[in-house]
């Protein structure tokens, strides 16, 4: 049968109409699923969940991207952007077979078919939407925007791949879709894949109208072409349907000649030659809820808001709907489709693709093949310091000299997303072995590390974008790293949060294989951002994080740059989580040698000797940090209380990865060994770089409920770097004021002179840096002290 034929097209037909019969049958049917008898009550669900209004669109693009496969032998996957339409994926794996290889006990049977209605949007079963139990799907749906961006991170590096994205038109009024058009001057054509882009201008959200669906064809041509595409239109309304599948398979045939084109023009040209192409994409104009239900009870569905979620209230509730629901269901004729054991009818089944082209069962969205990377000797980057606190350094320097070898020795499946900060995060001895990838005109010498060609995107000033390519280029088997100031890492809150659930469900799916982390660096930290602001001062995300499940979080606070690259180090060999890094770029003070900074990375938590003096004993008080400034104003508080109370017991402990800390992560401290680090009640002093309540959670779930915390207290302006610790309490003169008031009241008493000492010396920071605009020499020029 030829690919180009009328009957090709007649069996394509069928085809939609029985993805599109599956798809009703998910949403309402609990038995009967071939309507073989008359449907009772029973037989229909209590409560039918999901929705309606984007399925059938969707099915045919699908349809017809299966078509596509066949002609042009197209290694391709399908990314659903609607929110919603999990029936979709379903309905066509089932089809193909996928779905079966990936649940045998979903038979392609009447008896399979029966058990996939019922576990639809059902308790016990599958979601609405495609989350990871969908065979094919990397992109759940269930928040909207960032179908592009997923499409994008899938095909970097991947040159022969095509990501078909369908974009809603509800979800193109997102923020994160608005900017994800830019992807194609970030996409190599001689290196990377292919988005292929389908806007599915249905006219309507949940209430309300659409915005580009108002716009006509000839005002779409000149938006999307001023973004740098060729789109092509196809539209549904009042045309016979077979007409719309030639018209569709026409585009479908012009679309992929194009992309060949492109791609074969690109492959005849050097890395230095590559420019950008204008890819194609299509726009389909088509009703929403297309072949459900007209109207009910006088209201228009089809076409209309209305077709969103459920069309027809028919459930076990209303069973006097039911002949209306059948009467829908026989719409498709599904004795046409399927024989008398439920089975595909066999000359449909012709029209699907081979078992090693079916978009359900590309490896690509089940992490491809995962290659562990190459990794650099981290001995060759950590300083052997010997004397802590005594020499400054910049922290994301050195690791940047770790990222560059670590590119250099990965150039196929390790990128480096952020949004335009590599530099201003000090990571700029990457550009010795790369540039930014870039494929629009470059202005040298006013441009900087800009090429057709590199392992950096970061050209784009969206963290939304970043963020989301790293997303599927790790959810796809490769590795990489997003990098953003602190503050504005809250501006993906969302994607993360989805990312970490696309994890946490993932990992119960057995068929499933553990992805390579995301890694995310939060510089320019709040602590470090007393040029900018107020605005750009918030540690929240680490709160954000902290809410969620543990064991696919980890939080890290390296104090240093030893450990920071030790840190960065680990991370990037770890799976199935999200690793949250908080990194430092300026001028500190260096603390840890090699060997502890090691130590504070498979330990989680380290007592550091040297800045201790309780010699095994009980301690006094217990002084922990995390974080840069957290450590280095606990390290100079305990200096001040060494000289002031010599006699007192001091135990100082640095925690980098403060999960550790969580009674409730698997891989947290037991009680017993929390209770060996912090006792059951010696007062406990902690020095936090995010907000105070995080920690005071972790210890409420501890024995030891002696405790201070000092974090973020949401006191901040341009000011200087020390008096942004003054504003939130965590410089020494307040963390020496605290340990005081912490100890025993006869002691506390005892000393109440080194408080007031601390007063004054606050009130003189204050004066000093009121009238000279910088921080007190006794602070800028402080070195670390041994402890006699």
């Amino acid at each position: 049968m030829s690919i180009d034929s009328k009957n090709y097209l007649d069996h394509l037909d069928a085809y939609w109409r029985a993805t599109n019969y599956l798809s009703v049958g998910q949403l309402y049917l609990l038995d009967n699923p071939l309507l073989r008898e008359e449907l009772t009550a029973d037989q229909v669900k209590i409560h039918p969940i999901g929705h309606w209004g984007t399925i059938t669109s969707q099915n045919f693009i699908y349809a017809h991207l299966n078509r596509a496969i066949n002609k042009f032998n197209l290694n391709m996957f399908y990314v659903e952007g609607p929110g919603h339409g999990g029936q979709v994926m379903i309905s066509n794996a089932y089809l193909d077979g996928s779905y079966t290889e990936a649940f045998p006990e979903i038979t392609q049977d009447t008896a399979g078919m029966q058990k996939m209605f019922k576990r639809f949007s059902f308790p016990g079963g599958v979601a609405s939407h495609a989350d990871p139990k969908v065979p094919g799907s990397i992109h759940e749906g269930g928040a909207l925007g960032y179908s592009i961006l997923h499409g994008a991170g899938a095909v970097l590096d991947n040159p022969d791949l095509v990501a078909a994205v369908v974009i809603g038109d509800g979800e193109a009024e997102t923020a994160p879709l608005a900017t994800s058009w830019h992807v194609n001057k970030f996409l190599n054509p001689k290196n990377d894949g292919t988005v292929l882009p389908i806007l599915n201008l249905n006219g309507f959200k949940i209430a309300n109208p659409t915005v580009l669906s108002r716009e006509t064809d000839e005002t779409l041509t000149q938006y999307f072409t001023s973004l740098g595409w060729h789109p092509y239109f196809v539209s549904s309304f009042d045309k016979p349907i077979m007409q719309v599948h030639e018209e569709m398979a026409h585009t479908m045939d012009t679309v992929f000649e194009e992309i060949k084109a492109i791609r074969a023009t690109a492959a005849s040209q050097s890395s230095e030659e590559v420019t950008r192409p204008t890819w194609p994409m299509i726009v389909l104009r088509s009703p929403k809820g297309w072949t459900g239900p007209k109207s009910w009870d006088g209201q228009p569905i089809e076409n209309s808001f209305r077709a969103h979620q459920i069309p027809i209230p028919a459930d076990q509730n209303h069973p006097e709907y039911i002949p209306d629901l059948v009467n829908w269901l026989k719409s498709y004729q599904p004795e046409e489709l399927f024989d008398e054991a439920g089975h595909l009818a066999p000359e449909i089944q012709e029209v699907l693709p081979k078992k090693s082209l079916r978009m359900a069962n590309n490896s690509v969205t089940n992490a491809g093949v995962v290659k562990p990377l190459n990794l650099p000797d981290i001995n060759d980057y950590l300083v052997d310091r010997q004397v802590p606190g005594n020499d400054l350094a910049q922290d994301a320097i050195l690791l940047g000299g770790y990222i560059r070898d670590l590119i250099k020795l990965n150039p196929t499946n390790f990128r480096g997303f952020g949004p335009d900060e590599t530099a201003s995060n000090r990571f700029q001895d990457v550009f010795e072995t790369t540039n930014r990838q870039w494929l629009l005109p470059i202005k040298e010498p006013n441009d900087q590390f800009m090429a057709p060609e590199g392992r950096i995107i970061d050209s784009m000033l969206s963290e939304h974008y970043d963020e989301g390519m790293l997303e599927a280029y790790t959810l796809t088997g490769r590795h990489g790293f997003f990098a953003s100031y602190e503050v504005f890492i809250r501006e993906v809150d969302d994607m993360i949060v989805q990312h970490f659930k696309w994890l946490n469900h993932s990992h119960d799916v057995s068929w499933r294989k553990d992805v390579p982390a995301l890694n995310i660096i939060a510089n320019s930290t709040v602590f470090q951002q007393d040029h900018n602001g107020y605005s750009h001062q918030d540690p929240g995300a680490t709160t954000m994080l902290y809410e969620k499940q543990p064991d696919f979080i980890r939080e890290f606070f390296p104090a240093d740059a030893n450990s920071l690259v030790a840190t960065f180090e680990h991370a990037v060999q770890t799976k199935q989580q999200i690793n949250y890094i908080v990194a430092s770029k300026h001028p500190r003070l260096q603390w840890f040698t090699p060997l502890e900074a090691k130590q504070l990375v498979t330990q989680g938590l380290r007592v550091v000797d040297w800045a201790s003096t309780d010699h095994g004993e009980k301690p006094d008080i217990i002084i922990a940090s995390a974080g840069s400034e957290p450590t280095t104003e606990s390290l100079a508080a305990i200096q001040i209380l060494h000289e002031q109370i010599p006699t007192l017991k001091i135990r100082y402990i640095n925690v980098l990865d403060l999960f550790k800390l969580r009674s409730d992560a698997s891989y947290g401290l037991s009680q017993d060994a929390f209770d060996a680090y912090f006792t059951t009640d010696v007062p406990v002093l902690f020095a936090f770089h995010g907000y105070a309540p995080m920690v005071e959670s972790i210890f409420f779930k501890r024995h030891n409920h002696n405790l201070a915390v000092h974090g973020y207290r949401e006191a901040g302006d341009i000011t200087t770097p020390f008096d942004m610790r003054v504003l939130n309490k965590i410089d020494r003169f307040n963390l020496v004021k605290a340990a005081v008031e912490l100890l025993p009241t006869e002691t506390s008493v005892k000393h109440a002179d080194l408080i007031q000492l601390m007063n004054d010396k606050l009130d003189k920071h204050v004066s000093f840096t009121r009238s000279k605009g910088t921080d007190l020499p006794e602070v800028e020029n402080w070195q670390w002290q041994p402890l006699n």
